[in-house]
């Protein structure tokens, strides 16, 4: 060989995610005849947006009756005149959130406050880590929530790309010990990737030879080929016209929802929307950002509406913390605890704000102390929504918020 396996191997970051695949493993493509997971009888599927960088939970879901609230923010609070979005309980949204509040209007929007963990953590890799991982502060776990959920032999779960991460790269919340999601930009680039020349040769070569100590690797490499042959068919079955923010998100929200009204079995997406470490100039920022977060969900929502798949869908927004109930001298604000999480879809079963606003006058040294611990909420959705065995996934110590949906 003019290209050695071994140096293939090691030097081929492609390797990790693509797409060596043996003729003789082509036995596992994808058979005909499975059917729509929206016909699939209980079919639900779950999609998770990360707000990156620490989102301030405060200018999120405002209180804007709580005086102690401007007393923290005299500058970098947001006042009713500035055109806050009210909802229930004396609290408001952003007013950049139009998006949200529609949703919010029409039943389809759930509000949990003070979302953390005991002890937590300011460090953004560490706290992204506990999220996506769903263990304790204390702990350090090396498989994903969603991971584990794929582990678990939930329905379909031998198909690789039952979770899919709209990205360049996996996250850890899509990997489990035995099992991980696939990420992917779009099914054209990935597709494109799997195609090659390099990869076809080895490919062809190893097809000849028959290298115990690497069977699972091709078989695993096979799989996800036969995924980006399938993803693209599947791709090329819906083409939104929906007008989605003109924005990296966007596009990765269209993306979602043309799988999605494709008829693409997957049970997990997972995208991420970037830039919340919002220190400096806060205003600015989080107006850029919220327009983009609360336009797109609510494009999403009309899309997945209109082709019938809104009512088996959950969305859930989350940060890795909030920040510093008090502002910096910078109009923004440092690293925090408690936060906002969102449940959108149309099939909740609590919706509006869930529980009472954060308690300004019992902080703990400056930051919010926690009313529902994260791993409540992702019990929920494991159990309820998606029919798995929360516990054994998540573990115990903590109270299963149910009834959310």
């Amino acid at each position: 060989m003019a290209t050695s396996r071994r140096d293939f191997l090691r030097n081929s970051a492609l390797a990790s995610t693509l797409l060596l695949v043996p003729k003789f493993l082509h036995a596992l493509d994808r058979g005909p005849g499975l059917a729509r997971l929206s016909n699939a009888p209980g079919a639900r599927r779950l999609i998770v947006v990360q707000l990156s960088g620490g989102n301030d939970g405060l200018n999120t879901v405002i209180p804007f009756r709580n005086d102690l609230y401007y007393k923290a923010r005299p500058t970098l609070g947001i006042r009713e005149a500035d055109g806050i979005l009210a909802l229930d309980k004396d609290l408001g949204l952003h007013p950049a959130l139009k998006g949200l509040k529609g949703l919010y209007d029409q039943g389809h929007l759930a509000v949990l406050n003070s979302v953390g963990y005991p002890n937590p953590d300011r460090s953004h890799f560490r706290s992204m880590d506990i999220w996506q991982s769903g263990s304790g502060s204390e702990q350090v776990v090396s498989t994903g929530w969603l991971g584990r959920y794929l582990d678990s032999n939930c329905p379909d779960c031998q198909r690789p790309y039952n979770a899919l991460e709209v990205d360049d790269t996996l996250s850890l919340a899509l990997k489990g010990s035995q099992r991980k999601g696939l990420a992917l930009k779009s099914p054209d680039k990935f597709h494109q990737i799997s195609q090659n020349r390099l990869l076809a040769k080895v490919s062809k070569e190893a097809s000849t030879e028959h290298h115990s100590q690497v069977d699972y690797l091709y078989k695993t490499l096979a799989e996800t080929a036969s995924s980006a042959d399938y993803l693209y068919d599947k791709s090329k079955i819906y083409q939104s016209t929906a007008t989605y923010p003109n924005s990296d998100f966007g596009k990765n929200l269209k993306t979602t929802a043309e799988l999605i009204n494709s008829g693409v079995e997957s049970r997990v997406y997972y995208l991420a929307l970037s830039g919340f470490d919002t220190h400096v100039r806060q205003h600015e920022q989080q107006q850029r950002l919220f327009t983009d977060l609360g336009d797109g969900l609510a494009v999403l929502a009309a899309d997945l509406q209109k082709n019938n798949q809104w009512d088996n869908t959950l969305v859930l927004v989350f940060s890795e913390f909030g920040r510093r109930v008090g502002q910096n001298a910078s109009n923004g604000t440092d690293h925090g605890t408690a936060n906002n999480v969102f449940l959108a879809g149309g099939a909740l079963q609590k919706k509006g704000v869930i529980n009472d606003a954060p308690d300004l006058a019992n902080l703990d040294q400056g930051d919010l102390r926690h009313q529902v611990d994260f791993r409540s909420i992702y019990a929920n959705i494991l159990k309820d929504w998606l029919g798995a065995d929360d516990a054994a996934i998540l573990g115990t110590g903590f109270e299963r918020m149910s009834g959310l949906v």
